[in-house]
Formats: structure tokens, C-alpha cells, sequence
């Protein structure tokens, strides 16, 4: 059997080009755990940790009934400006999931989760659905803490269509920033719009 692989089948969602563009969502379904506090501290990695640990534990569970499924990118939405300090910037750590994922397989690999692996943050992974319908995008390559600048051709951009932001700052991570070189990292930043 084939596995389903998400990012094979939305290739729209899962690419963007160095330029922003306008472009339309659809529905889609995640596990997510949320937070508030400095992405460079133990607990967000703690908080990733729990959700990739989550996401393979579902994996496994519906592979055995012939759903199996390729683990998707980690994403983030992020409520912040420029002026929040970083140890209160406000977050929802995501995985995109088959929609034919229920809550009791979650239930179920949360509480494996738990046990097998002393994950207890696990416990705050819920279902998560999300519309954004119309976004504005584009790719930034390179470390985080040059995103600004990409951000704000984003934002010029959205002023110049005369559009409004009406969503939370979304990210796509392409690329697993643990193992990456920074300057070789690939993110997919989107806003919605209206």
C-alpha cells in the first residue's frame, strides 16, 4: 500500500517562491500543541518533541489498519510583533494530519505517548482545523533572525494589493532547523488576508 504524503498532494500549501504572492487555502486538519515563551528555550523544543512523538505514534496506529501516512512538516502561528519580547511571544505548533484522523486515534497515541515515553506535554496535543482561505506568501532561506526583512516585503506587499491582515503570522518550516545550517534553512511565511 501506498502512503499518503500531504505534501505530495497539496504541493500549492507546502511551496512559495522568493516573491510574495496571493494565493487561496483550503480547510485542513493538525495536531497542535500551543505556547508562550522564547522558541530558543528547553520548552518549546520539549513542546516540538511531544508532537512529532504524537504524529509517529498516529502514524503507527493507522498504519496497521492500511492508512499509513508520511509525518508532514512542522508549522507554527505565531501572535507577536515587533515589540512583544520574545519570552512572551504567544504560539501554535502545528502538524498537518489526513482528515480521516479522529480524536480517539489521538486519545489513543497520546496516552502511548505518555507511557512509553514520559512525554507528559503530550497531554496538551489537541485536533486543530484551520480555514485561512485567501494568504499572502512567500519563501524566506536563511536563519530566523533574518526573517524581518522577508516579513516586510510580505507586509508591503499585502499594502500595495490593499488588502488587511486578518490572521495569525503563519510559518512552514521545509527544513528541520535541528539538524540545518541556518543559513540553508528554508521557511515558508504566510498571512492571511482579506
Amino acid at each position: 500500500m501506498e502512503k499518503l504524503d500531504l505534501t505530495k498532494l497539496f504541493k500549492t500549501y507546502y511551496s512559495a517562491g522568493k516573491a510574495p504572492a496571493l494565493l487561496g487555502m483550503e480547510r485542513a486538519k493538525y495536531i497542535a500543541i500551543s505556547g508562550v515563551g522564547d522558541p530558543n528555550e528547553k520548552t518549546f523544543a520539549d513542546k516540538v518533541q511531544a508532537l512529532y512523538a504524537t504524529a509517529f505514534t498516529i502514524k503507527f496506529i493507522h498504519k496497521t489498519i492500511n492508512q499509513d501516512f508520511v509525518v508532514s512538516k512542522l508549522e507554527g502561528l505565531w501572535e507577536l510583533d515587533e515589540y512583544t519580547p520574545r519570552n512572551q511571544w504567544k504560539y501554535r505548533l502545528l502538524i498537518r494530519i489526513p482528515d480521516y484522523i479522529q480524536q480517539a486515534s489521538l486519545l489513543t497515541a497520546i496516552e502511548q505517548v505518555v507511557k512509553r515515553k514520559q512525554l507528559i506535554l503530550a497531554k496538551e496535543i489537541e485536533l486543530y482545523i484551520m480555514q485561512e482561505k485567501d494568504v499572502v506568501q512567500v519563501m524566506h532561506t536563511g536563519p530566523f533572525s533574518t526573517e524581518r526583512e522577508t516579513i516586510r516585503q510580505l507586509h508591503d506587499f499585502i499594502e500595495r494589493k490593499g488588502l488587511q491582515k486578518t490572521g495569525l503570522h503563519h510559518e512552514i518550516y521545509l527544513s528541520d532547523f535541528r539538524t540545518t545550517p541556518p543559513e540553508k534553512l528554508k521557511t515558508i511565511l504566510r498571512q492571511p488576508v482579506e
